[in-house]
């Protein structure tokens, strides 16, 4: 083999995490951090490590957790078209107060 294929060979060693560890990642990403930035915090080769465990941990915790996940989904989703409605009127309030 070539030197550079040999160094490649080298670099490419798979870390092991803890389920420690893999918990409190998925918690950061459950408390509302995006995947890319708990991913790079902790030195995490890839966002897609993040939702592997979350994934592994929901089918952990069976049903109950992922009727929990789906309905936190809905809630987000909700909370989203409240904000954007409440930004409407708030222009629409500048807009007509401004006529009188």
């Amino acid at each position: 083999m070539s030197k550079k294929v040999e160094k490649r060979n080298a670099k490419r060693t798979r870390r092991s995490f803890t389920e420690e560890f893999k918990k409190e990642a998925v918690a950061l990403l459950l408390d509302g951090h995006s995947a890319s930035s708990v991913a790079e915090r902790l030195g995490l080769s890839s966002p897609n490590v993040l939702y592997r465990w979350k994934q592994a941990q929901l089918e952990e915790s069976g049903p109950i957790a992922s009727t929990l996940e789906a309905r936190v989904h809905e809630l987000e989703v909700e909370l989203q078209r409240v904000i954007r409605e409440r930004d409407i009127l708030k222009k629409a309030l500048a807009i007509f107060g401004r006529n009188e």
